[in-house]
């Protein structure tokens, strides 16, 4: 047996110094419910010889930032050795690479042979509410808060939503059961208060915050909480205890932002109200002035928010955002020439505001009459942004199709695809218009062109499938198109309106009928309105069909396809009126 004298060299190679850059971090990033500065250095221990070459291996290669040998180093040493140091080691590295089986599997035996190990059980806990298991996390953040350090219980309801119903009971049932021996314990009782609310029982959970807020008044989940049941009861004063603790607490800024983020769903003057105490406290806050910018335009007060932009825009914030909104007021006050030079100051690709601001030059133009310009400013948009190329021409084409340019659109395709041959998503488009044309030669070809590259495109066996189904009596082609899809993508509302529609031009309303009504359950949209409801009313159920059919109206009262239905069949306008 040889003292392990390893353990400053494997902290080093783990760790590093401040002349020479670490491999791998001495410890794992911080976890949600742990500070790392709480955590002791696991203790020496004596080690087998023949465990010492690997061990040397395993420092080497991380000196090396051969990480992978490392890994598998440590962890055949952690299971051999069974140490909770080498297990230790094993965590943090696998945590580094992002090796989530593999940090999985040394923190459990880590857990296994140190079950009082803060940093330990507030990992396992962490890896396995990732792995969708926050039941099993309960009782390893229950050792970190025993050992009296911060614990985040609310992060057990990551992903809650989502979990089957057996999970969540025993979450539930594991955070109450913890609440007996934690009575006191504000994160446990806010946690609990969630989980009850996500349940939908507003009595477990206004008794879980009573008891929280009257232990911390001010805590802000609760708090929110607190105003959320209280909207739902539609109380007079659903914010008494938000203003209440912000007269005791006038600088809590948590507070006041959610409060006021709140606010913006009910009362815009009120939002705008605290959102201007906020920022007056954090005149530099970009982010408070775009708050204050979109509120005062929403309000109407486009004076304001013009104003307010413009100083998001001098403190070099939000740049990208704060162009686009300013063009959007600009465009609204009908200047649209200062309009297209904001929007053409959106830069960053990346932005979620980079294409609308495109789409809105490009529309500007057009409205303008000046078809060429708008040419001209995409083919120049295109050269800037080569690696948009796609997009860019996807976007241009579907403005023209929305000016009604059908013709100008499909010359663009084409030109589109003859530089870019393999763009599927531009030989669908260019499909889809070439049915709005009537040439439904040329569309099959394109879908077609598609599925012999990608035999799999649901969304084009389902296209190909539906235009054969209703403009040839090629049924059982399009049928055998329609279920190809369906087996893909078995819940896509769009493809079970295909099948129902193909099924009933077969003559079939019966079975027509289960996949248009599930459909319409997936998908509110007046052309699966218009097919669930002339199945029905050639089923005889024509107080049904009515009923979807007004439902379809009111969607879209202007929808081509539901309307050339009701002239077909000769519905009775009268019929339509009313429930």
């Amino acid at each position: 047996m040889l003292r392990l004298l390893l353990t400053s060299a494997l902290l080093l190679a783990l760790g590093g110094c401040a002349s020479n850059p670490p491999a791998a971090p001495a410890k794992a990033p911080a976890q949600d419910a742990v500070a790392p500065a709480d955590f002791a250095e696991p203790p020496e221990r004596a080690f087998p010889a023949a465990s010492l070459y690997p061990l040397l291996l395993a420092e080497f290669a991380l000196r090396r930032s051969d990480y992978n040998t490392a890994l598998t180093t440590y962890l055949e040493q952690a299971r051999l050795l069974r140490d909770p140091a080498i297990s230790a080691h094993a965590t943090h590295l696998a945590q580094f690479m992002k090796r989530e089986a593999e940090a999985y599997e040394a923190v459990s035996l880590w857990v296994e042979l140190d079950p009082d190990s803060p940093e330990a059980n507030n990992t396992l806990a962490t890896l396995l509410i990732r792995k969708g298991h926050p039941a099993q996390a309960v009782p390893h953040l229950a050792v970190v808060a025993r050992n009296e350090l911060r614990t985040s219980f609310p992060m057990l309801l990551s992903g809650f939503r989502e979990l089957p119903a057996t999970e969540k009971a025993a979450l539930d049932d594991a955070v109450a059961t913890l609440l007996t021996e934690r009575p006191e314990d504000t994160g446990l009782l806010l946690t609990h208060a969630l989980i009850r609310d996500e349940l939908g029982d507003a009595a477990g959970t206004r008794a879980a915050l009573e008891r929280l807020l009257a232990l911390e008044p001010g805590q802000t989940q609760g708090l929110m909480l607190d105003a959320k049941l209280r909207l739902e009861a539609e109380e007079e004063r659903p914010f008494q205890r938000i203003e209440a603790a912000l007269e005791e607490q006038p600088d809590n800024s948590a507070l006041r932002l959610q409060y006021a983020r709140l606010l913006t769903r009910s009362d815009i003057g009120a939002a705008r109200r605290q959102f201007e105490i906020l920022s007056a406290r954090s005149p530099r806050d970009g982010d408070l002035l775009l708050s204050l910018a979109l509120l005062n335009q929403d309000a109407g007060d486009t004076l304001a928010a013009k104003a307010y932009l413009r100083q998001v825009l001098a403190l070099e914030q939000r740049v990208d955002e704060a162009n686009y909104y300013l063009g959007r007021i600009l465009e609204q006050e009908g200047r649209p020439e200062e309009a297209i030079a904001a929007y053409s100051q959106v830069e960053d690709p990346s932005s979620r505001e980079f294409f609308n601001a495109r789409g809105r030059v490009g529309r500007l133009l057009m409205e303008q009459g000046d078809v060429s310009e708008s040419a001209a400013f995409f083919d120049q948009q295109r050269a800037s942004y080569p690696a948009l190329t796609e997009q860019l021409f996807a976007l241009e084409s579907e403005l023209l199709t929305r000016a009604s340019l059908l013709e100008a659109s499909l010359a663009l395709l084409d030109q589109a695809l003859a530089t870019l041959p393999d763009a599927d998503s531009l030989r669908y488009s260019r499909a889809m218009l070439r049915e709005q044309l009537d040439d439904l030669k040329g569309m099959e070809a394109d879908l077609r062109h598609i599925l012999q590259d990608n035999p799999d495109n649901a969304t084009a066996l389902n296209a190909l499938g539906y235009t054969l189904s209703n403009h040839t009596n090629r049924y059982a082609e399009a049928e055998q198109l329609i279920s190809r899809a369906l087996t893909l993508a078995p819940e896509e509302p769009a493809i079970l309106d295909s099948m129902g529609w193909v099924l009933f031009r077969q003559n079939r309303a019966e079975e027509a009928l289960h996949y248009l009504q599930r459909a319409w359950t997936g998908l509110k949209d007046p052309e699966v309105a218009a097919h669930l409801g002339e199945v029905l009313w050639t089923l005889g159920r024509e107080d049904d069909a009515t009923a979807v059919w007004r439902n379809g109206l009111q969607l879209d009262p202007e929808h081509r396809t539901l309307l050339e239905t009701l002239q077909r069949l000769q519905v009775p306008p009268a019929r339509l009126e009313g429930e």
